[in-house]
Order: structure tokens, then sequence, then C-alpha cells
């Protein structure tokens, strides 16, 4: 078999209906439009969402909550939990940067917190700026410092 003689599944391939090609076509005419109206116009149509000049769906319902990310008090918290903690060396410091170059974080954002899921197993100086009970309690069992 040469490249040049494959060919596409019979049935694979059909062409196109031409449409409003006369009467004999059985779509001849308004072709499948009907007879007048906005939706028969060349470029007719109406956009998404437009329900005839009645006041659509999208602006009668309440508008609520905040929807962007962007409001002035909005702050972007990145939450990592103690057994992630687990990697540094026994009594290291640890801190944003020390977390960002050792991989935990990629991008610590508007601040970096603390959670106290999973297991700690070494004593270690913390110093991010939030933290949860928890984590604070697990890091200074060990003999640690939550600053």
């Amino acid at each position: 078999m040469n490249l040049v003689e494959l060919k596409p599944s019979e049935g694979a391939k059909k062409e196109a209906f031409r449409k409003g090609r006369g009467h004999a076509s059985g779509n001849g005419k308004t072709a499948g439009r009907g007879q007048n109206g906005q939706k028969s116009r060349s470029g007719g149509g109406v956009r998404p969402g437009f329900e005839g000049g009645q006041m659509p769906l999208y602006r009668r319902l309440p508008k609520r909550g905040i929807k962007k990310k962007t409001h002035r008090n909005f702050v972007e918290i990145v939450s990592i939990n103690v057994d992630r903690l687990n990697i540094f060396e026994d009594g290291q410091t640890v801190n944003v940067a020390a977390l960002v170059e050792a991989g935990v974080i990629s991008n610590p954002k508007d601040g970096v917190k603390i959670l106290g899921l999973g297991e700690l197993t070494k004593k270690l100086d913390v110093k991010v700026g939030r933290y949860s009970e928890g984590a604070k309690a697990k890091i200074e069992a060990l003999g640690g410092t939550a600053e």
C-alpha cells in the first residue's frame, strides 16, 4: 500500500449542502429561513441574552457579592501545611525567602500562612506572616519558634 492509494472510508466525506439554489433543490427561495423577520435578513439575528427588547434576565436579577479579586481590601494569602516544612534541616530558620528557594511555594503573593495539617518532625524557627493555632502548637511542641 502506498500513500497515494489511501482513501477515506465510504460515507466519511460528504459534500456541503448548497441552500437557496432554486425550487428544485427543495431548499430554494427563502433557503429555510422562513418568510419575513429579523432572522430571515442578511446579517440578521440577535446577540446572546437578547430577549426581544424585554429586560433580559441577566439585568433583572440582583448582583451580589464581590466579583473581582482586585477590590481594595482583597488580600491573597498562600497557605501551606506544617508537614511541608519537614524538607528543612533541624534547627534551620524558615522564612518566605527560604520557602521560595526550597520550591515549597512559587509566589508568596500577599503573605504566607502555616496550617496545622500533618506532622512536623524537626525543630525549626519559622518566621512568616500568619499561623493557625494548631500549626503554632506543633512548631513550639518540638522546641521551635513561630514568629
